[in-house]
């Protein structure tokens, strides 16, 4: 079957926060992570279905739901999850809430590796604890864990979690095994639990493996928390579904209970469908997405090659979200940023969202049409092509 991901489908005034966020209409967005496509067909014929039903009460979530899961990543991943390690929540990032309450005190010590998702940030700081930044080493043009550093902080008896991105956002790496076996041997040397969002798993692209992190051993299974979901891989984050998988009963239960303080314990009735149609039929759909998403990336990092070469344009292993470095251009990443808009009428987020490591980048989103990629290029080079 054929996929048409340069269709350029119209999302203003569809309630759309990166489409109708801004209050100018000639703005181009290329910020916030969704994608500009139809999802797979088999979710769209799944939600239709439910919606003609017509009645919306409070959803049970069926076995079918569980195994739809539990089936995808043994499938796709070679992880092997059983039931009753899943909790089901709203969202990653209620989900990393709900973990970080359940598993601190207020005043511990929280890990992240800058730059890094910006919500790990605010998740950290709503439930009373501190940030540490074990900052990523940025040399010849990727990122690498700083191990040294990384041990230190561990070290210190208030640390109790490392917030592990996982493949990672903004910097477009996939871990490797060896990697994840480096964090973990260390963090499970000094009680620290690992929390991997592993949201973008799906992402992955050729020549490179996501290792989900609680596969590469039971030790690792037991002494962490996987926070993953449907949403990045099929476009589904308004419909608002995610999933929890810890293998230690006590730490679920934990978790659970927070979930419920929280009360984000329920998913709706459209979630339960969107996620069973999603996982058990998209997969041709998701193969032909990710070939588009990585000819956008091609056509991009060409783009720059041969018109912008003072920025540097990062490689991307996975997700759909570019790490471009503009120190060259001799400004803030939120300055940059602001002159995009301003001049340029393109929004892109400035690096600094993501931690002070952040500084000197800019992060683009490249899961749009083609016409649109290469618009949003050329308004990026009007504004800094000299």
């Amino acid at each position: 079957m054929k996929y048409d991901f340069d269709e350029i489908i119209p999302r203003r005034d569809s309630h759309s926060c990166k489409w109708d966020s801004a209050d100018d209409s000639d703005v181009l967005p290329m910020w916030v992570a969704d994608m500009d496509f139809r999802t797979a067909q088999p979710v769209i014929d799944a939600l239709e279905k439910r919606a003609q039903h017509g009645i919306f009460g409070y959803a049970k979530v069926p076995d079918a739901c569980f195994e739809a899961v539990a089936g995808w990543f043994a499938r796709r991943h070679h992880f092997r999850i059983q039931q009753e390690w899943i909790l089901f929540t709203t969202g990653v990032v209620p989900a990393l809430s709900a973990v970080i309450r359940a598993l601190t005190e207020p005043g511990d010590k929280v890990i992240v590796q800058s730059p890094v998702y910006n919500c790990f940030f605010s998740s950290i700081r709503n439930n009373g604890c501190e940030t540490v930044s074990n900052n990523l080493i940025y040399r010849k043009g990727t990122y690498a864990v700083d191990f040294a550093d990384l041990e230190s902080k561990a070290s210190d008896p208030q640390a109790s979690l490392l917030l592990l991105c996982n493949p990672h956002n903004p910097a477009g790496r996939v871990w490797t095994k060896e990697e994840l076996s480096r964090i973990g041997d260390i963090c499970l040397r000094n009680g620290v639990t690992v929390v991997s969002d592993e949201i973008h798993c799906d992402l992955v692209y050729p020549g490179h493996t996501h290792i989900p992190f609680a596969s590469v051993s039971e030790d690792f299974l037991y002494g962490s928390v996987t926070c993953t979901a449907p949403g990045k891989t099929f476009n589904l984050a308004g419909i608002q579904v995610a999933h929890i998988i810890a293998a230690d009963e006590a730490i679920l239960n934990r978790i659970d209970r927070a979930l419920n303080i929280h009360e984000v314990c329920e998913i709706n009735v459209f979630a339960v469908e969107a996620l069973m149609a999603a996982y058990n039929g998209g997969e041709a759909w998701l193969e032909a997405l990710k070939r588009s998403l990585y000819d956008n990336y091609t056509c991009f990092r060409d783009y720059f090659a041969k018109y912008l070469p003072h920025c540097s344009v990062l490689p991307l292993e996975a997700t759909y979200l570019v790490w471009v470095d503009c120190s060259s251009l001799g400004l803030s990443s939120a300055r940059i940023a602001e002159t995009l808009l301003e001049k340029g009428k393109l929004w892109v987020n400035a690096g600094t969202m993501y931690g002070a490591a952040g500084e000197g980048f800019v992060r683009f989103n490249i899961a749009c049409p083609r016409k649109l990629l290469i618009e949003g290029l050329e308004r990026f080079r009007r504004v800094f092509g000299k």
